[in-house]
């Protein structure tokens, strides 16, 4: 598959999975077709009327019918974000005066001083709304809002509650344990619930040193010591969703916008190698005992107690594909962390209205989720299963690090999707070659890779005296098995698929993908009930792309 360059990791999502050509002679009649066979067949019926096929707004682009087919998330949920997009937009601009009373009440400074920008001036990422606000005699903020329609809110009530509270658990996390990692000042966040924190730094002098007061007597007595954020009650309105209001840094340069010009610099890379080993260093110089992510509660103190929230799964839930993992879910094994993201993909094949393409590419994807589980004991280490589990930013691409001309890393500046994961689920950033996960150039990606890992050797040497065991080992023996490569396919919905036959089935019987038994009775074994289940999700296919037609039919007068 050739190789294409992506602006965001996650973009990765996008691509097609490659073809594995069955015989027509199989029970399941497995012999795959072009698309445009399998949509001809469908559309082959009296036309009564023309209909002229017309573009459709995604959030980032216009996309054509032509193109929307062959992809293989769901166009058909993404096309209602534009809508969606556009009412959120409105609704938080018609309450402008109240983005400006919530950061007045987080900096305890009056409203007046304080101006929200216009919303052309406002900035959007795939999952939150930036809105910068202007304060007179203090630095810009941001106050930030989890896009809704991206999170999930809808069909998993509490989601952006969720993401806020992890978020600010990590800020939290981060400045009591990795002061030397730069990020942003997190001022205050506030829940959908009317539930306000703010950082004590910002409270009035009087109730400042009540509550430094109350954590110095805490930590002399033995007592659990909260964050520094306090809940913070007020009389405001109750209107908007979950928000954080950050530091706005403005100085440095985002390095997805610098990448692709200088990228060949080896000083530059070093650089940038140098600081993103210092911050996994850092991150990974404690260890916990269990696999989750951090949230500040109700009282203001820092607890593992959240389900690990990564990326993926507020992604499948926003798609109403069922986790099965509850928001208080944490686990103490990897085993079991494994065995839940296996059960996502799982569900995933099973909900997704256009997971398979046709009677082969569901068996296919049948096949890899069976051996995927299979295969598992011998990717991670026994003696690892219980821990040590590290505090990882999962979501660590080029757009959320902020570098000088030299290429100095000067700012995280999103920590969303922060959680405490299995040490053999850190590695090198999957972005080095800036290609896709399921279309990495293996050769390509092992020599920078191994660049990264040369200074990153060199950079734990510092931190050696903190832990027994070594990253930097832990890291070339998960490459050396292909442990990355296990973890990048649990990681990515429909990437896996790829990754699985072209990472990780060779490691076995490489002429087993061109055998059609080997696939019609492994796939039995993923569920039982096959051969329903695989016509089940041909004819949701079908009636997806029937439906995704018409989303894009504009009815014409002949």
């Amino acid at each position: 598959m050739r190789a294409q360059l992506i602006s965001d990791p996650r973009d990765f999502r996008l691509f097609p999975r490659p073809s594995h050509w069955l015989p027509s002679s199989t029970p399941f009649s497995l012999q795959r077709q072009p698309r445009t066979t399998i949509l001809c067949s469908l559309y082959l019926q009296p036309i009564t009327q023309c209909a002229m096929l017309v573009k459709r707004r995604l959030l980032r682009e216009e996309i054509t019918y032509s193109v929307a087919k062959d992809k293989d998330v769901n166009i058909l949920h993404q096309l209602d974000y534009w809508p969606q997009r556009n009412r959120f937009f409105r609704y938080i601009n018609a309450h402008r005066d109240l983005v400006e009373e919530l950061v007045s009440h987080h900096l305890g400074i009056p409203s007046s001083k304080c101006r929200a920008a216009d919303m052309v001036d406002w900035m959007n990422g795939s999952f939150n709304l930036c809105v910068p606000v202007s304060v007179e005699g203090f630095n810009r903020v941001i106050i930030r809002f989890p896009l809704p329609y991206r999170v999930g809110e809808r069909p998993c009530p509490g989601n952006g509650d969720e993401k806020v509270r992890c978020e600010a658990g990590a800020y939290a996390w981060l400045r009591q344990e990795c002061s030397e990692v730069p990020i942003p000042d997190l001022y205050g966040f506030g829940l959908s619930t009317g539930q306000r924190f703010t950082h004590i730094q910002q409270l009035p002098f009087l109730r400042r040193l009540y509550h430094k007061f109350l954590h110095r007597c805490s930590s002399l007595l033995g007592f659990p010591v909260p964050t520094k954020f306090v809940p913070h009650k007020n009389n405001l309105s109750n209107t908007l969703p979950p928000y954080l209001v950050i530091e706005y840094i403005e100085k440095w340069d985002m390095l997805s916008t610098v990448w692709d010009d200088q990228d060949s610099d080896k000083t530059l890379r070093t650089n940038l190698f140098r600081g993103l080993s210092k911050i996994m260093l850092c991150l990974s110089r404690v260890s916990f005992p269990k696999i989750g992510s951090f949230v500040i509660d109700d009282n203001g103190f820092l607890c593992l107690a959240n389900r690990p929230l990564t990326i993926m799964l507020q992604d499948l839930e926003n798609e109403h594909i069922p986790v099965e993992m509850p928001k208080d879910r944490t686990f103490t094994s990897v085993d079991a962390y494994v065995n839940s993201l296996l059960l996502c993909h799982d569900n995933r094949l099973a909900f997704q209205p256009n997971a398979v393409n046709d009677e082969a590419d569901c068996v296919s994807q049948m096949t890899a989720l069976a051996l995927m589980r299979c295969i598992r004991p011998q990717f991670f280490s026994g003696r690892l299963n219980h821990g040590p589990f590290v505090f990882a930013l999962t979501d660590l691409h080029p757009s959320n690090i902020l570098v000088d001309k030299e290429w100095n890393i000067r700012s995280i500046i999103d920590l969303e999707w922060a959680a405490s994961i299995p040490l053999e689920f850190i590695g090198p950033p999957s972005w080095l070659t800036r290609q896709a996960i399921d279309c990495i150039d293996g050769d390509e990606y092992d020599e920078r890779r191994k660049e990264f890992m040369d200074v990153f050797e060199n950079e734990e040497k510092d931190y050696s005296a903190s832990y027994n065991i070594r990253r930097a080992l832990v890291m070339q023996q998960s490459w050396e098995k292909r442990t990355f490569w296990y973890t990048m396919a649990l990681r990515s919905p429909t990437g896996m698929h790829s990754v699985f036959y072209n990472r990780l089935q060779t490691l076995y019987e490489k002429d087993h993908a061109e055998n059609t038994e080997f696939f019609l009775i492994t796939s039995k074994y993923w569920r039982p009930q096959a051969r329903q289940f695989i016509a089940s999700r041909v004819k949701d296919k079908e009636l997806y792309d029937k439906e995704l037609r018409g989303a894009f039919e504009e009815p014409e007068k002949c």
